[in-house]
């Protein structure tokens, strides 16, 4: 009979080094906290190495693991290379990834922009990040862990909005960083994507033990004005909006052993909406 420590041991991450892309942002904030918590050494990795580097020392402190700040450009080849090397030179051989970065673009006004007017320079823009940055570190890691036998997870941020459109109705009135917003169809067609390279990916490399899935977010609260919650909230089951906190619980299992006969899927944590 299995004792209860053996299935605790299964979300262990002691003596593994992750990589999480996106790694000071709003949600990357918890999933690097997570890891740590749970034992990997983590690699801040975002934009800013000056706010990655801040972090990632509070990270060390707090959960007496090693943790590195790093600045990357994830949709720059050379950028991303360097990035892997320094992590692997500092903290070891990775064995998860967390594929998580995301962008909005550097304007706001153009991101938000309808559909018929919207540019292809903002378009591609996004997709340099959201798209081409998964592809760039993928391969950059995905390689180095088929190279050296040793397995390892890699989870990849996609969105409910690449499962489901948007309901555009809920948008009217809302408000968020003080402006309207809607999700535009760059974001979307963008997150689709990204399941789409996981089922590749994991198909492509199961061979060499590597398990490659998305974890699918619903809409977190983070700022947005009542109106929109309001709405979104009255679409979703559960009557709310989902807490960043409540996505780490799935990030740790895809990133551990407790989901070591996974692959290929996508998890979704959207409290119900996709269930309607």
């Amino acid at each position: 009979m299995s004792s209860p420590s053996q299935y605790r041991q299964l979300f262990d991450l002691t003596g593994r080094t992750a990589i999480v892309t996106g790694g000071s942002g709003i949600l990357g904030r918890h999933f690097c906290r997570a890891l740590a918590e749970f034992g990997a050494a983590v690699a801040v990795v975002d934009l800013e190495e000056a706010q990655a580097s801040e972090f990632a020392a509070e990270l060390s402190a707090e959960c007496g693991v090693s943790c590195l700040g790093i600045g990357c450009d994830v949709s720059d080849p050379a950028s991303v290379n360097a990035m892997v090397e320094r992590v692997q030179a500092e903290l070891g051989e990775v064995r998860i990834l967390h594929n998580n970065a995301a962008t909005k673009s550097s304007d706001l006004n153009a991101f938000f922009e309808r559909f018929e007017h919207y540019s292809h320079e903002t378009w591609r823009e996004v997709m340099a990040v959201n798209l081409d940055g998964m592809f760039l570190v993928a391969r950059a890691v995905g390689a180095r862990m088929a190279a050296h036998g040793l397995g390892g997870s890699i989870i990849q941020t996609a969105s409910i909005y690449g499962v489901l459109a948007p309901d555009q109705r809920i948008y009217e009135g809302s408000w968020y960083l003080d402006r309207e917003i809607n999700t535009p169809a760059v974001y979307t067609t963008s997150k689709a994507a990204v399941i789409g390279l996981t089922r590749h990916l994991a198909t492509y490399w199961a061979e060499k033990g590597i398990r490659v899935n998305s974890l699918t977010p619903a809409g977190m609260e983070s700022g947005q004005n009542t109106t929109f919650k309001e709405r979104y909230s009255a679409r979703v089951p559960l009557g709310r909006m989902g807490q960043p906190a409540e996505l780490v619980g799935a990030l740790v299992f895809l990133a551990s052993d407790a989901s070591s006969y996974m692959t290929g899927q996508n998890l979704i944590v959207d409290g119900g909406l996709s269930a309607w």
